[in-house]
């Protein structure tokens, strides 16, 4: 099928693609992205974290933020990173916002490709939920007084984007302190906060896409010959099996845990350390 005129031309320059980590994950997790994915894109790419790492540092450069939010995986620590993410992303006059976490691989040609389908100055919201239908929350609305909210929201695992004309409407409830205000409001954590604000707030409805994968779905869903079409995958456990896509690659499973690697051979063949190219 031939894909849709782009709305505008956009490059990779214009997203600000915000990876959420932890400290204690540095090794773990993010250094297999900084072999990966974000080797092809530094100039894109900003790493928000809770502590300081020289190492990563000496890599990154001005692209490590250090958020200086508490290390714990609570609902106000989360919070306080997209509080962050948001806040640079305004200040760093990018079309696109774009949030992922340390367990996805970006392939940014394609997402370079889906959110040029749409002007940046309009009222995007892009990404996939991970419920099968909206979220029920309760609204504090000062006074004890309560009212229910419902709204569908993408989930942060499965990465997300919102154009920059819709996160300048999205300011007085998502810039500085107000995010964490906003999200004690409705007591949920960041990417139903974010949800919460562009779909109850501001009116705008999710656009969905198949394309975002989290490590809360079934990975080995996503067929081999489909893999270079996605835009995010991730790797994890579901139902207490490892749940990686399925696809034969360039390394063994015990290789390549996450798969990941076998990705990037596949999407750039011409990485050095890839073994010689194979016919998958």
């Amino acid at each position: 099928r031939s894909r849709p005129p782009p709305a505008e031309l956009i490059s990779s320059d214009d997203i600000f693609i915000a990876v959420k980590t932890t400290k204690k994950f540095h090794k773990s997790r993010l250094e297999l992205l900084l072999d990966t994915w974000i080797s092809r894109n530094k100039q894109q790419t900003y790493i928000f974290t809770d502590g300081e790492d020289e190492e990563l540092k000496q890599k990154m450069g001005s692209h490590v933020i250090n958020t200086n939010c508490s290390a714990a995986h609570s609902r106000q620590a989360l919070s306080c990173k997209m509080a962050v993410e948001y806040d640079k992303f305004i200040e760093s006059s990018k079309k696109w916002f774009c949030h992922v976490d340390d367990d996805n691989y970006v392939n940014v040609k394609t997402l370079v490709q889906l959110l040029s389908l749409y002007p940046h100055t309009q009222d995007m919201y892009i990404g996939k939920p991970s419920l099968d239908r909206p979220i029920e929350a309760t609204e504090r609305l000062g006074d004890n007084k309560m009212r229910p909210v419902n709204f569908w929201f993408a989930t942060g695992g499965a990465g997300f984007c919102v154009s920059r004309g819709l996160a300048l409407k999205m300011s007085p409830w998502a810039s500085g302190g107000h995010f964490m205000n906003t999200a004690e409001k409705i007591r949920l954590p960041d990417d139903c906060t974010v949800g919460y604000i562009i779909e109850s707030v501001l009116g705008v409805p999710l656009t969905r896409s198949n394309l975002f994968h989290s490590h809360l779905e079934n990975l080995q869903q996503v067929s081999t010959s489909e893999v270079h079409k996605q835009i995010t995958l991730s790797y994890g456990m579901f139902e207490n099996k490892r749940n990686i896509i399925n696809m034969k690659g360039a390394f063994s499973v015990e290789e390549d845990p996450s798969r990941f690697k076998s990705v990037h051979c596949l999407l750039y063949p011409d990485t050095p350390w890839c073994p010689p190219q194979v016919a998958f």
